[in-house]
């Protein structure tokens, strides 16, 4: 019997992610107490954008994660976490130069934690800015997700971050910049400066009430709405600002301002609650929501950020966010 040959299957076409998100991540030692003290310290991983891919990635969205981690066991970790969390990370890049950036955490109140960082020269500091247009280059995705952090970092990531920034235009890809600035990684002067660059790039800004100055000069002290309206003149589609415990308020172009009152929750570790928000955020705005329901899923994502220790192990589940919902003591079986 003659068989003829089968045709040769075409290889399938990646999915493209829903979200890119780009940044360091560190090995986090979390400590016990006062670190001059010694004490145990417990081990995982951290990191702003990170946080952000295993909130979604738990919320059933496909996502991308790239940047640049070290040669080294610390790397192996977190990109180890990264995959178990089923975020991708097939663009990330092992640098055999530099390590992996550190975190520690020092618990030094009850709810006072000193942040202590060793990222300077670290692996995450200097991205190659082809690890983006690979992701690129197979799948766009749907929404670049950046911090102000990774600025903060050195000029190469700077660089790598500006250069997404561009092939997200290129491509048609929503940006969102969550402008997280830390103050032990570089001064006001300079966050402002790139900062305001890079504002006609993005579609959507989230920042606390005292980091809008950053973006608008001479608002300091001005009601935030001024400032967002400022923001919205100038191309943002979105400004998202948010007040802690105060909750959080969504200025688009369609309307009047959307106020979303905070999630009361027993806190716990507020560290992350702010990437959870962004995380919630994006989640609602892929899935077709409307501002209030954005608002509303980032409040409860938030929520459970804060009622969780770590940075990111708290994020729930798509299934899990009417938890909060529950009267105290509640068991389910």
């Amino acid at each position: 019997m003659v068989t003829s040959p089968r045709a040769p299957q075409a290889a399938p076409v990646p999915a493209s992610p829903d979200l890119l998100t780009f940044g360091e991540t560190m090995l986090a030692l979390r400590g016990s107490g006062p670190l001059k003290l010694g004490g145990t310290m417990r081990v995982s991983v951290a990191g702003a954008e990170s946080n952000v891919a295993i909130g979604l990635a738990r919320l059933g969205h496909r996502v991308h994660w790239t940047g640049a981690v070290g040669a080294d066991e610390a790397g192996e970790l977190v990109l180890r976490t990264l995959r178990a969390e089923g975020v991708e990370v097939s663009g990330a890049t092992r640098d055999p130069g530099a390590p992996t950036g550190l975190i520690l955490f020092e618990p030094r109140l009850p709810e006072l934690t000193r942040v202590h960082y060793y990222r300077a020269g670290s692996a995450g500091s200097r991205p190659a800015a082809d690890a983006v247009e690979r992701v690129f280059a197979t799948a766009p995705p749907r929404v670049l997700h950046l911090t102000g952090i990774t600025p903060a970092l050195g000029p190469t990531a700077r660089a790598s971050a500006g250069h997404a920034l561009r092939l997200a235009r290129r491509h048609g890809t929503q940006v969102c910049l969550d402008v997280n600035f830390r103050a032990r990684l570089w001064s006001p002067e300079e966050a402002a400066e790139v900062l305001r660059g890079w504002l006609p790039w993005v579609d959507v800004l989230l920042a606390s009430e005292d980091e809008l100055p950053l973006c608008v000069p001479g608002t300091a002290g001005a009601p935030a709405e001024d400032a967002a309206r400022r923001l919205l003149d100038g191309g943002v589609r979105e400004v998202v600002v948010t007040y802690g415990a105060d909750g959080a308020t969504a200025f688009t172009g369609d309307g009047g301002p959307c106020h979303q009152p905070a999630v009361p929750v027993r806190a716990v570790d507020p560290v992350g609650a702010g990437d959870a928000f962004a995380a919630g955020y994006l989640s609602a705005l892929l899935d077709g929501a409307d501002v209030a329901g954005r608002l509303a899923r980032a409040a409860t994502t938030g929520a459970f950020a804060a009622a969780s220790p770590g940075d990111w192990e708290g994020a729930p589940t798509r299934a899990e966010l009417g938890l909060l919902g529950a009267p105290p003591g509640t068991v389910v079986r």
